[in-house]
């Protein structure tokens, strides 16, 4: 028998380390003598902390939301006396989180032990480059993804065979491949928990995307805010060096290729590759004129392929079981699986992994579990703040690269940010189009002051001083940021007011000319009342941090509009539902 404590960031966050030291002074207190060992977050992070007991014939049972003062009675019931603690268990219905997927990305993650490559080689770790290396040619690697139809996860969706040719057909000696770790969307932690789950997937797909393309040499930039992924990366690398899977002669083969990371500040532009690059070189991170295309040339003007996390954690499973295998799932166009971090105002937030195709009905409801509160669903922002805004009535729209475009979104890396009828789609489109304008690197006057411009255009509109001619002015300058941005940013900054507007146009107009927020969501345009249902319990007077409340006990409270700060407090306190908003 074994625990396995879940300890990615979501674990942690929740209190994993705490449980996990619980098990051990438990164990140890009671001598059993049962390792307690670590993974990485398996994708139900809506039932962190986790924990896995492993019988010594196989039968696992999955304990969810442990908290040490939880760990005694798993201790005693079930690790000394074999009965399962039931209801501290996971439920069928939370099973089909993950047992609705296709997991080739996540296929280890809160499986193995990321910091121990002994468990990646027993689920046949390593096998691939090793089958690259013995009997393969870089043309074939390159045919075999070729055949896969693998897209770049990392949101524009550029066929990774084409890349990984182009860099190879350069001339040149000196080749080098990157990886975009700077995962940076709001609501993202895909490749996150790929790092900290499954390190070395990572580092056997660039091993082979090396030798195909003629590569010397591989760079993970990886964010500095993800210090978990760092660690558990710079394990992984290590270990791979002292089993000769990295560094020179790899399997006896002649062909040697190392790994080193970079971490990056946090800087949202240096996900364009061209300010990726330039940030590797030590320059500011700013995107630069195409072409030259990094493949032919890039870092330090050496050919550089750059591929994201999750793209290259497909590769060993695509070489290991064949193109065609990974073909098999998904559509024509967008063959494979796709990770989402689904967040918001969902029931089971997390990540999953699905076959393209899938509609986004059947992943935030089917996986999902649905709203929050059973809330009406309103949309789906999707690509982050260089995405758009998916509504509830294009809800059964696959999700695939070209089908999401045309709805004016795209798939981007995979965040699905999940609103429902509280939401307003104005504010949204504000929060996204501020966290654009702070992130652009200031070289293009289209974006770096349009974008203000379109923010401060948002920002009148959700104080209720919005003006007649405020949407078309959003739409002109829309039009013209996409057209003078160098990089994607730019270009891609205006989406969420686009989609906005295009989908929940009456919003901003009820924000502009009825002086509205129809979610009634925006401070400025919304006022609590208290109505005759009023019983004078003074709870809501008492609890109010302005003291804007007044009126005696048992008689009837009024809410002075002047000093109320719209907090919502008297709301949430009144037992007899005598406050309303309006």
């Amino acid at each position: 028998m074994r625990v396995v404590v879940g300890q990615g960031s979501c674990g942690v966050a929740t209190g994993a380390r705490k449980t996990a030291a619980e098990f051990e002074k438990q164990i140890a207190a009671k001598g059993l003598g049962i390792d307690v060992s670590v993974t990485g977050c398996v994708g139900t992070c809506y039932l962190e902390p986790i924990v896995d007991v492993y019988e010594d014939d196989g039968a696992l049972t999955r304990y969810v939301k442990v908290q040490p003062e939880n760990v005694e009675k798993i201790v005693e019931e079930h690790l000394a006396g074999g009965k399962v603690v039931e209801d501290q268990a996971i439920s069928d219905v939370d099973k089909e989180f993950v047992t609705r997927q296709e997991r080739i990305v996540l296929r280890n993650c809160g499986v193995i032990n990321p910091e121990n490559i002994e468990e990646y080689i027993a689920v046949d770790g390593y096998k691939a480059i090793e089958k690259v290396l013995k009997s393969m040619k870089p043309e074939e690697v390159i045919e075999e993804i070729k055949v896969s139809g693998l897209r770049g996860r990392g949101g524009a969706g550029f066929p990774t065979w084409f890349k990984w040719n182009a860099a190879k057909a350069s001339p040149g000696n000196e080749k080098y491949l990157v990886c975009n770790a700077d995962e940076g969307d709001p609501g993202a932690f895909m490749d996150r928990s790929v790092l900290e789950g499954d390190p070395h997937s990572l580092l056997e797909g660039m091993i082979i995307g090396g030798y195909a393309m003629g590569a010397c040499e591989g760079i993970i930039y990886c964010r500095a805010e993800y210090p978990l992924a760092i660690k558990r990366l710079e394990i992984a690398m290590e270990q791979a060096r002292e089993k000769g899977f990295l560094g020179e002669n790899i399997f006896g083969s002649g062909f040697s290729f190392d790994i080193r990371i970079k971490a990056g500040a946090g800087a949202f532009v240096c996900g364009e590759e061209t300010a990726l690059i330039a940030s590797l070189e030590g320059e500011r991170g700013m995107p630069r004129l195409k072409p030259p295309f990094p493949a032919a040339k890039g870092y330090w003007q050496k050919p550089t392929d750059i591929n994201n996390v999750e793209t290259l954690a497909n590769v060993p499973w695509i070489i290991y079981n064949g193109g065609a295998a990974f073909a098999k799932y998904g559509t024509e166009k967008s063959p494979g699986t796709k990770v989402f971090a689904l967040a918001g105002k969902i029931k089971k937030g997390g990540l999953v992994e699905v076959p393209m195709g899938m509609t986004i009905r059947d992943v935030i409801f089917g996986i999902g579990g649905g709203i929050k509160n059973d809330r009406e669903f309103k949309a789906v922002q999707m690509g982050g703040p260089s995405g758009g805004c998916v509504p509830a009535d294009l809800a059964d729209t696959p999700v695939t690269y070209e089908d999401i475009t045309k709805t004016g979104a795209i798939v981007g890396s995979g965040g699905m940010i999940v609103m429902d009828e509280d939401t307003c789609m104005v504010d949204m489109a504000r929060y996204f189009l501020n966290f654009t304008r702070d992130e652009s690197c200031g070289k293009c006057n289209y974006c770096r002051i349009g974008t203000k411009r379109m923010l401060e255009i948002l920002e009148r509109i959700t104080e209720g001083k919005g003006e007649d001619g405020d949407i078309e002015k959003l739409e002109e300058l829309a039009v013209k940021i996409k057209e003078g941005s160098l990089c994607g940013l730019g270009q891609t900054a205006p989406n969420p007011v686009l989609t906005t507007i295009r989908y929940f146009r009456n919003e901003y107009e009820d924000h502009i000319y009825n002086k509205k927020c129809t979610a009634k969501s925006c401070k400025a345009l919304i006022q609590y009342k208290i109505t005759d249902a009023c019983k004078g319990c003074t709870l809501c007077a008492r609890n109010c941090p302005v003291n804007a409340i007044e009126g005696k006990v048992k008689e009837l409270h009024v809410i002075d509009q002047e000093k109320c700060i719209k907090c919502g407090k008297c709301m949430d306190h009144c037992k007899f539902g005598a406050i309303i908003k309006e």
